[in-house]
């Protein structure tokens, strides 16, 4: 009688035992098992990809890969990762961006339906033979700010501190050998977050610094987002001092930006004296000098009323001859977009720019050393059930993953004679 109490008992260990041994063991796998597929791995009776492999299995973003980079998988190298920064309590008005990287996730899912190719980029990211992964989420706790923003820093920084997959190779038109653009010569991947709200740029600024140093910024948004704590929320305590409007100002005050080479599109546009480009920028303010902070904290504003005069193409030119050949981070708040295009998201703004006109000016970076990427603020409760802003945030992202793909992150020394 005890023993067949105990068999299952002994199975289960048994089980359990071999289930381990199966983790330690590669050569267990299945023959035809493939880590790092570039087409989606559901395929029909025939063999063939079928449109199920699109909601089929875990949601991926455009369904790349599952590494659980931040864990067990640490030791597996990468290129461009795709990791979720689920935060949200440091937002002014509407909460729920702690949900936007499950619902950009979900609205990526068709991106690979047809294949993956970029029409107008001339290029397929996910074929560029450049190893892209979706890493997950870094946990982020609802609890206690300064402990979550210090969760995301780490995590990020974790990531983006290693060694890419794929070697740099040669420039196109010289020949010549790409040099890493990074501080200590090292080729790092590149990483694409999911916000969250935009509080998440000052940890990632941080991470970024580590091993870029002082960074352009390129940012859409309908908001400054470097107002002076004083003016934004009032700053009743250090903590509440930093929030999804003051982040920048954090950033300019402890030197992670490069000041004069960095650009937002926002509501007016100063004479070309800092370098970093604010973008769709069309806020109310306090008063002009939250202008005058703002020009302090280095940055130059295209508002978004500039696409009826000037165009797309005109914006894309502000923003290159801002940021120049600079190593550039990309930061975009949903909210860019028209809230007829893109309604969940924390702060709305009417006025601003439609999809296509985002992602025609997104395609314009072609060429630029976008080290790392961001989408913050899309926060999928406040959607319509055509998941409008969460694939709108998908295609925007699809885009810089299309621009990072064709755009090696290196340069050719130049020999001094």
């Amino acid at each position: 009688m005890q023993l067949s109490v105990l068999s299952p008992l002994i199975v289960l260990a048994l089980s359990a035992l071999a289930h381990d041994s199966h983790h330690e063991h590669e050569d267990q796998m299945p023959l035809d098992y493939v880590r790092f597929p570039y087409e989606p791995i559901y395929r029909g009776i025939n063999g063939e990809v079928t449109a199920d492999a699109i909601f089929s299995g875990i949601t991926t973003f455009a369904k790349l890969p599952w590494v659980q980079c931040l864990t067990r998988e640490s030791h597996i190298p990468f290129d461009i990762a795709f990791i979720g920064a689920p935060f949200d309590t440091a937002t002014s008005y509407r909460p729920g961006a702690r949900f936007g990287p499950s619902g950009i996730r979900a609205g990526s899912r068709r991106l690979t339906l047809y294949g993956g190719y970029n029409v107008p980029l001339k290029v397929n990211p996910f074929r560029s033979g450049l190893r892209i992964v979706d890493c997950g989420d870094i946990p982020v706790t609802p609890y206690d700010n300064k402990y979550a923003i210090e969760q995301i820093e780490s995590g990020h920084k974790s990531l983006l501190q290693r060694e890419a997959f794929s070697p740099l190779g040669n420039d196109s038109v010289t020949g010549e050998a790409l040099v890493p653009l990074s501080l200590d010569g090292k080729h790092h991947p590149r990483i694409i977050t999911l916000g969250g709200d935009h509080t998440i740029v000052l940890p990632l600024l941080r991470s970024i610094n580590s091993v870029y140093g002082k960074i352009s910024v390129i940012h859409f948004d309908s908001h400054l987002d470097t107002w002076k704590p004083s003016v934004f929320g009032g700053a009743p305590s250090d903590q509440a001092a930093i929030n999804h409007g003051t982040y920048f100002y954090w950033a300019s005050q402890e030197g992670l930006i490069q000041n004069g080479s960095s650009i937002a599109s926002v509501t007016s546009f100063h004479a070309l004296s800092s370098p970093f480009p604010h973008g769709a920028i069309r806020t109310t303010l306090s008063g002009p000098e939250d202008y005058d902070n703002d020009d302090a904290s280095g940055f130059q504003r295209i508002e978004a009323r500039e696409i009826d005069t000037i165009g797309t193409d005109g914006i894309i030119k502000k923003i290159r001859d801002t940021v120049g050949d600079n190593p550039v981070y990309l930061s975009i708040d949903i909210d860019s977009i028209d809230p007829a295009f893109a309604p969940a998201t924390g702060t709305p703004e009417t006025g601003g720019w439609s999809t296509r006109e985002l992602r025609t000016i997104l395609r314009g970076l072609e060429g630029m050393h976008i080290v790392s990427a961001d989408i913050v603020e899309v926060a999928p409760a406040y959607d319509t059930n055509a998941e409008l802003t969460t694939m709108a945030a998908a295609d925007v992202l699809f885009e810089v993953l299309s621009v990072m793909a064709k755009t090696p992150l290196g340069k050719v020394v130049v020999n001094s004679v």
